[in-house]
């Protein structure tokens, strides 16, 4: 039997109305918003590939993610930028990857290794830096290029190598390194270590290093500025996961974290 249209428009209208009702006053005000994720939905391994520039401050930044997500773990593997770049194209797996350069950035994108677009969070700059008492006396860029001094450099497919030739190209010195590491961090271990008189690290890595180096600053770093982006992967297993880790990255904290490292803002 049809019900008279007057009669069915009512009825709706009661209806909503005890819906609306019912969702004011029975309602969860905690709820999260649909298509959101709260720290409860973000669990399980989470995988982050970064430059080996950024294992101290990613490390803390791990830490509070691991904190802020009870049911999450990271794992870093931290190496140079190409070689990271590298090991994802050979289809290491990953959920999140931070490049000290744009150029490898580049390469991950152009091998459709990322999802959406990268996200530049910090700059850095290279710095001298020698053993405790700066025995070579090195006070200046120039003075890398003096016969006898032993310098160690990052190989150039590295972002601290790329920076370092173009420094050398902007000045007309050319440095005749005794070794090219492939990470930053193997600079500075040769130089900590005895095994160079100087070494080109970026200033943040100088400042991690505290007395157990000289840091020796020249003006021309400063016409040469690396920028760092991060972004999530296309092979990412943990998505919800990679998204949040960038976004603390690149958030309130990250810049806190990075800042207080010596990172400047991109």
């Amino acid at each position: 039997m049809k019900r008279p249209f007057g009669t069915t428009l009512l009825a709706l209208t009661a209806a909503a109305l005890v819906a609306g009702c019912s969702s004011d006053q029975g309602g969860d005000p905690t709820a999260p918003t649909t298509g959101s994720a709260s720290a409860e939905q973000i669990t399980g391994d989470l995988t982050v590939f970064a430059a080996a520039s950024l294992k101290a401050t990613f490390t803390a930044l791990g830490e509070q993610f691991e904190a802020d997500h009870p049911g999450a773990t990271v794992e870093f593997n931290f190496a140079g930028s190409s070689d990271l770049v590298a090991q994802l194209t050979q289809g290491a797996p990953a959920d999140v990857f931070a490049s000290a350069d744009t150029a490898n950035m580049t390469k991950a994108v152009d091998a459709d290794l990322v999802a959406g677009d990268p996200v530049d969070f910090a700059t850095n700059t290279l710095t001298i830096v020698t053993p405790p008492g700066n025995p070579k006396n090195i006070t200046s860029f120039a003075d890398l290029a003096v016969p006898g001094n032993q310098v160690v450099v990052c190989a150039l497919q590295v972002p601290c190598g790329a920076a370092t030739k173009k420094i050398e190209d902007a000045t007309g010195v050319d440095v005749a390194p005794v070794s090219e590491e492939s990470s930053v961090t193997d600079v500075l271990g040769k130089v900590t270590t005895g095994q160079a008189d100087a070494g080109l690290v970026y200033v943040t890595d100088a400042a991690g290093a505290g007395d157990a180096v000289v840091t020796v600053e020249f003006p021309e770093s400063s016409t040469v500025v690396n920028t760092y982006p991060i972004a999530t992967l296309t092979s990412a297993r943990n998505p919800t996961a990679a998204q949040a880790f960038v976004d603390l990255v690149t958030g309130p904290e990250g810049r806190k974290v990075l800042g207080d490292a010596g990172f400047a803002a991109p």
